[in-house]
């Protein structure tokens, strides 16, 4: 049976489950359906042992961490959701927060609590969530993304980032993946360097995003406020994975959130832009297990 979610053929969520249960999807192997309260939120649910959660970067899905996932599950249970709006999730119809369908997962689990491992978007969450629900939180893991927002004074960065938004309020679907994409190689080579097979995936994974949703729907997301000086509060060991191709800026807002936690380290994946764990999977795999083994060690090891 397969985990994967296909352009033509994606996972159908059971319905009518009642509020704050799961259950399997139908035709696949490890794929749940949580019911919040706004609808089913689809979540690859893999291994035993201490919880790892895998929070993918936007516009795409938990297929993005295929090659983790099975490592991982060695040695801890793994999750790897889709957030609310991407993959198999559902739509928000109302007001939500992130990091509060994130808790509500951990928390219905009863395997908590977790280290997150995100990559933009999802190291985002993964920021929001230990502000806002630390109780479920135990380490985190970021690629790609801090508390503050970007500065965009890099020329390759600030250009690739108007185009994109340029393309969006245009409706211009064809233009705004051309420099969706451009993310993936980073300003320091051509997008036509980075794996074919990895370039495909990423647009597969945003167009069955996409296609989620229509041109001009409110968007009902809630952001975590003053998350630069609340993060600075993370009492939990906090890691930086990033890609050392990845655009400078992006790089910097991690580098900023490591240097006001109380407990970090980093490790910089060369030969990887934006997506780190995508390019340079043996790599980022390594850096993450040995974080998870020492968060594991008995005290004094």
């Amino acid at each position: 049976m397969s985990h994967v979610l296909d352009t033509t053929n994606p996972p159908t969520a059971p319905t009518g489950l009642p509020a704050g249960t799961s259950a399997p999807i139908p035709g696949t192997s490890d794929l749940f359906a949580f019911a919040s309260a706004d609808g089913p939120l689809v979540y690859r649910d893999a291994g035993q042992g201490p919880l790892v959660v895998l929070l993918h970067a936007g516009f795409l899905d938990h297929t993005m961490w295929d090659a983790q996932i099975a490592e991982l599950a060695r040695e801890y249970r793994v999750i790897a959701p889709d957030a609310r709006g991407h993959g198999g999730s559902a739509n928000a119809s109302q007001p939500f927060r992130q990091a509060d369908d994130l808790a509500a997962l951990v928390r219905h689990l009863d395997a908590g609590p977790a280290v997150l491992a995100g990559v933009s978007m999802g190291a985002m969450i993964a920021i929001d969530t230990a502000i806002e629900h630390p109780d479920v939180v135990r380490g985190l893991a970021l690629s790609g993304r801090g508390a503050q927002e970007p500065d965009y004074s890099d020329p390759w960065s600030n250009r690739v980032q108007a185009a994109q938004m340029a393309a969006l309020m245009a409706g211009d679907i064809e233009g705004w993946m051309s420099n969706f994409l451009l993310w993936a190689s980073g300003p320091h080579r051509l997008l036509d360097e980075v794996d074919p097979a990895i370039v495909q995936r990423l647009a597969a994974m945003a167009a069955r995003t996409l296609a989620k949703h229509t041109p001009g729907e409110t968007d009902h997301t809630v952001l975590v406020t003053d998350t630069v000086a609340r993060a600075a509060r993370i009492a939990v060991p906090v890691l930086g994975l990033d890609g050392t191709l990845d655009s400078p800026d992006l790089i910097a807002t991690v580098r900023q959130l490591l240097g006001s936690v109380a407990d970090s380290r980093t490790v910089d994946i060369p030969g990887a832009a934006h997506y780190p764990n995508m390019e340079q999977p043996a790599a980022y795999n390594r850096a993450l297990l040995d974080f998870l083994h020492e968060l594991d060690a008995p005290p004094g090891a």
